[in-house]
């Protein structure tokens, strides 16, 4: 088999320059922006984030939270959960702030799986379209043997870039952008989850409307 025979310019142009600006237009910039930045995320390394937490949760439970210096963990959406805890004394308002940091997440990220998803739609649509120009460049009237070939070939080709471009790129990152988030959630939950925890004793008593938000956040499943 001669794999120089598969590359063809064009026929690679149309499908992924049609499928790329196919998917912008209908998806619009933000998608397409959270589309990019799924692609390259920060890692969140729940480790990291845990060992620089935990010499404050220490702190709070020696001294209390008043006297708890708020030490950076290197996730903002924690620091900023964490503030909000230290300043009322009120679980409800770390796990309100987690929650809408959460929610924010989880909207732009599935952003993304959506862009990622309607480009894995749109992709053999264009091997399609591709395959439509190929065969109307056939000459109506002598037709060569090689313009013939030629036509088909890219016709093809076409055709295979755009299901190669849909099942085994964009679709497979969509899915993995989705597997990430679910995983990276479930371990931003246990964290939360060990602060609530820890943190929870050194809080004055809960209201009863307060215990069941917090009851409530430790039901939930992300």
């Amino acid at each position: 088999m001669d794999l120089t025979h598969m590359l063809d310019p064009v026929a690679a142009g149309i499908v992924i320059g049609g499928t790329l600006g196919a998917t912008a237009l209908r998806s619009g910039v933000a998608d397409c922006s959270a589309a990019c930045s799924a692609l390259w995320p920060r890692r969140f390394r729940e480790d990291q984030v845990r060992g620089a937490l935990a010499p404050m949760v220490a702190q709070a439970e020696r001294e209390g939270l008043l006297r708890t210096n708020l030490r950076p963990s290197g996730d903002p959406a924690f620091d900023t959960a964490l503030a909000a805890l230290i300043q009322t004394r009120s679980l409800a308002a770390f796990v309100s702030s987690d929650d809408a940091a959460r929610e924010t997440r989880i909207a732009r990220a599935m952003r993304a799986v959506r862009t990622l998803a309607l480009g894995a739609e749109l992709s053999p649509v264009f091997g399609l379209a591709g395959t439509l120009v190929s065969l109307s460049q056939l000459p109506a009237e002598g037709l060569a043997r090689g313009a013939f070939m030629g036509a088909i070939s890219m016709a093809v080709l076409t055709t295979l870039y755009g299901l190669l471009l849909g099942n085994l790129v964009l679709a497979p990152l969509s899915r993995g952008v989705e597997r990430r988030v679910e995983a990276e959630e479930a371990a931003r939950r246990e964290i939360a989850d060990w602060l609530i925890a820890k943190l929870g004793p050194a809080c004055p008593p809960l209201q009863p409307a307060t215990g069941a938000v917090r009851r409530a956040y430790l039901r939930e499943v992300p």
